[in-house]
């Protein structure tokens, strides 16, 4: 009995930190949602339908695993060549014995090498393959979702899904899938090599197994958790630089560089935190592995030893130095997937913690979308009524209430009133940015929810009120992908709108490089661009949502030159503070707390004098002072 004093003591070791696992383990396990454990969607989903990505690529995964499996030749064989090296030197030596097993051992080698290089490229390139299609799906995805739903995810959030979690499971389909594959057939390889071998050597290394299986689930409840926070943070952090980058000029106005810092603090040092629990987890993980990968080897070493002293063992197999050496390969080989399982396990959480909050993305359904019997436009003439339409943003804070009014194809419509009367929400949903609520909206007699997205928003040219450019040139921007047209016609558009005075100053004229939002502009240079742009699409309707309000008293001259044009093309909806922009108009809406107080001429308004004869009287008093004063 005391010469098995020293696996008891081995044993007992284990036993007490498998004891200490599984009491933590229990600790916590009916907290799931304070550790994180909570999921929306089970690893067996998230795996569904990341394979419905890979299944178009089956072949090369077979042709990947029929490599790999060459490859490990030399996991199984290696140790089996040295042991049997091991007993020729030890007996009856001749060179030409040990220079065959040599040469043996260097080709499995090279073919090893070989299988392996070949087998990380098509990985690599497949892979790829894999992530640039879910990529262009989920870009495609966000372009679907509406303007309200666009809204209630932080800019941060979107950039995060389409780069680092897509970049996350990239990792896992040019690495980890075929490191787990190939990680088992070792294991299994290697196990089958050592019953063959010595089973009662082998039973002794299989005693550690129900342990390494225990620490490994334990490890991977414990590292859902870290992962889940560490990428919590990052969406928190990437969200908060995005909006502060973009805002930067507003904190350095308010001088309140030292808050944000101290807010940008917080969160760095929250996702450092996490970072930390995750190295803790990480750390705890591959020393225990490499414990019992130890205490394998003692008992290897002490049995093993015994037997060959004694030319026996504990069941009667004979053991040789040729034996004992191959097994201690065997279980370096054995233990060392084992032991990369921790990094395998950061891997796959991490890829399944992205694709979680990328399908949750992808499940997010589009609110405004084509009817199943949507039509095409063919032929728009620009006609447009509001019949009774009710509009809210959320639950029944309605914006708009019964509006109704009727445009004629050709029109020029203004829409004037206080700051949040409804006006822009008007244009908003002629474009079915949102869907309303009650009534309806029709285009040419045709309900807007019964035209294709795609047909109905071709109709319309929208010159806004903050111009947005894209990095690039100024035909690019002008052009926005469009093809066939030449530079005449872009010149020709440029003049019509009279962007053409600023853009032949330039250096590069139209290849003059537009920065970032189109910063090296001034706001009237955007603006005319904006014009531009609107021209050389030619729609049916054009709508003006405060396109002149930042825009200096000489550039409105050039613009309302541009406008009167413009309105000779087809229908125009404008929405306008300054009143002097609106006065040609054929008609206009007068808009009070969504809903239409009053319409029609500038004279017939000024007539009334009701809310337009009193807006317009308090410009022309602000106006004529400022004159006074000047």
């Amino acid at each position: 009995m005391r010469e098995f004093y020293p696996l008891i003591v081995i044993g007992a070791i284990i036993g007490g930190f498998a004891l200490a696992f599984t009491i933590a383990y229990l600790t916590i396990r009916g907290n799931k949602e304070a550790i994180g454990f909570d999921r929306n969607m089970k690893d067996g989903e998230i795996t569904r339908r990341l394979l419905r990505y890979a299944k178009p690529y089956w072949k090369s995964f077979v042709f990947v695993l029929l490599l790999m499996l060459f490859s490990i030749a030399y996991d199984i064989v290696s140790p089996l060549i040295i042991g049997d090296i091991e007993e020729v030197i030890k007996g009856d030596f001749e060179l030409s014995y040990l220079l065959v097993r040599v040469a043996v051992y260097a080709a499995i080698l090279v073919v090893s090498l070989v299988c392996t290089y070949f087998q990380s490229i098509i990985l690599q390139k497949t892979g790829q393959k894999i992530i640039s299609a879910l990529r262009e799906d989920l870009f495609t995805h966000i372009e679907s979702l509406s303007h309200n739903q666009l809204n209630s995810i932080p800019v941060g959030k979107l950039v995060t899904r389409l780069t680092n979690d897509t970049n996350a499971i990239s990792m896992m389909f040019t690495n980890l899938i075929v490191n787990l594959v190939k990680n088992c057939f070792i294991i299994v390889g290697v196990l089958a090599a050592m019953l063959c071998l010595n089973y009662e050597l082998t039973l002794m290394v299989l005693c550690f197994v129900p342990f390494i299986i225990l620490f490994t689930v334990i490890f991977r409840k414990f590292t859902r958790k870290a992962y889940r926070k560490v990428k919590d943070n990052t969406t928190d952090i990437n969200t908060f630089l995005s909006e502060n980058l973009s805002g930067m000029k507003v904190i350095q106005i308010f001088n309140r560089e030292d808050r944000k810092m101290d807010e940008f603090s917080e969160k760095n040092n929250r996702l450092g935190k996490a970072k930390k629990e995750q190295m803790f987890v990480f750390g705890i993980f591959r020393p225990t592995v490499y414990m019992l990968y130890i205490s394998t080897v003692m008992c290897l070493l002490y049995l093993g030893g015994r037997g060959y002293i004694r030319d026996t063992s504990f069941l009667g197999q004979t053991i040789t130095s040729g034996t004992v050496v191959t097994f201690y390969m065997y279980i370096s080989k054995f233990f060392n997937p084992i032991q990369n399982l921790a990094e395998q396990f950061n891997w796959l959480q991490s890829a399944f913690a992205s694709a979680e909050k990328i399908f949750t993305l992808f499940d997010m359904k589009p609110e405004v979308v084509d009817a199943p019997d949507a039509i095409e436009l063919t032929d728009v003439k620009g006609s447009i009524e509001f019949r009774h339409v009710w509009f809210a943003y959320s639950d029944e804070n309605w914006v708009l209430k019964d509006v109704s009014f009727k445009v004629n194809a050709g029109d020029n419509v203004a829409f004037v009133g206080s700051t949040g009367s409804g006006k822009t929400t008007i244009l908003s949903l002629l474009c079915r940015n949102y869907d309303i609520q009650k009534g309806e909206i029709l285009l040419d007699g045709i309900n807007i929810r019964k035209i294709k997205l795609a047909s109905l928003r071709r109709c319309f040219g929208q010159m806004l009120q903050d111009v947005f450019l894209f990095s690039g040139t100024i035909r690019s921007n002008i052009l926005l992908r469009m093809d066939g047209v030449s530079d005449e016609e872009i010149n020709e558009a440029c003049r019509y709108v009279n962007a053409d005075k600023f853009i032949n100053r330039l250096r590069d004229g139209l290849d003059e490089e537009v920065r970032e939002r189109g910063n090296n502009f001034s706001a009237g240079q955007r603006q005319l661009l904006s014009f531009a742009r609107t021209i050389i699409h030619k729609p049916k309707i054009m709508i003006l949502d405060e396109a002149t309000a930042n825009i200096d008293t000489e550039t409105e001259l050039l613009i309302q030159d541009s406008l009167s044009k413009m309105m000779k093309a087809g229908t125009m909806l404008m929405v306008a503070h300054r009143l002097s922009t609106v006065q040609h108009a054929d008609n206009i809406i007068v808009m009070s707390h969504g809903e239409i107080v009053e319409q029609g001429s500038h004279n017939e308004l000024l007539l009334k004098k009701g809310r337009y004869y009193r807006l317009y009287m308090l410009q022309y008093d602000k106006n004529r002072l400022k004159a006074q004063n000047a």
